[in-house]
């Protein structure tokens, strides 16, 4: 990477902002950053521990943002929490072993599916059905943050949709299934950075500097999220899913 200078802060602080915007709600902020870093001459690993910081800057913004709206439903959240940490600690150990790449065409495959339900379901997510924790919210959340926390350590792209997703199956309406989703990706988040900076793999000062655009565009996507509710947030989560299903698409072929 060339020194940071104020040309280069300045261009950290843009790509952070619009990775966050998107991030700070349903996820695929990784689309913009993590290619910034890489543009910036970081080695990949290191891209990747540097992108998780300042992800962590975000998810924490966001979530918090989401929580003082009183949009997360912290019964059955602050027992996913741990089990999304968790989970995430084991995938970051495990990629260090095990290439990730075999994942690629089963998550290209989901996400289509994901896109292709959330379009046919045209009245999905407009109005929660959740009616409180039962047997079923606990075991499908529960086995989703553990193995969600997972694949974000192990590999990663479209954690955000995919947790998003769970919570509409759940019941939830997309603004509060992104704020519940937020919050378990922040605890996934906390977990990768950890592990990143015990094994070396963070350049703290690239990931600082991002993350001030990062806590920006966190704010800012989150207040419009909660102004405009789901006629904002339901074509973003699909506009998303549709970039990271090219993006996978182009990353196999």
């Amino acid at each position: 990477m060339e020194p940071l200078t104020w040309g280069t802060a300045l261009f950290l602080v843009v790509a952070g902002f619009f990775a966050s915007f998107v991030d700070s709600v349903v996820g695929g902020g990784g689309l913009i950053s993590l290619p910034s870093l890489l543009f910036l001459g970081l080695p990949p690993q290191l891209a990747l521990g540097t992108n998780k910081l300042a992800g962590v800057i975000s998810s924490f913004t966001s979530s918090l943002a989401f929580l003082r709206s009183g949009r997360v439903e912290m019964e059955i959240v602050r027992w996913f929490f741990p089990l999304s940490l968790g989970g995430s600690v084991l995938g970051v150990l495990t990629v260090r072993r095990v290439p990730p790449d075999f994942l690629r065409p089963l998550v290209l495959v989901m996400l289509v599916l994901v896109a292709l339900y959330t379009v046919c379901r045209k009245e999905w997510g407009q109005h929660a059905t959740y009616a409180g924790p039962t047997p079923r919210v606990w075991v499908w959340g529960g086995l989703a943050s553990l193995g969600l926390g997972f694949y974000d350590g192990f590999f990663g792209p479209g954690t955000g949709s995919f947790l998003l997703f769970v919570f509409l199956m759940l019941g939830f309406d997309f603004v509060r299934g992104a704020g519940n989703a937020r919050v378990l990706n922040f605890a996934s988040n906390i977990a990768a950075i950890v592990t990143f900076a015990l094994l070396d793999s963070v350049q703290y000062t690239a990931g600082l500097v991002m993350g001030i655009g990062m806590v920006a565009g966190a704010l800012a996507g989150t207040r419009l999220a909660l102004t405009k509710g789901v006629a904002y947030v339901r074509p973003l989560f699909l506009s998303v899913t549709t970039v990271l299903i090219g993006k996978q698409i182009w990353d196999l072929f």
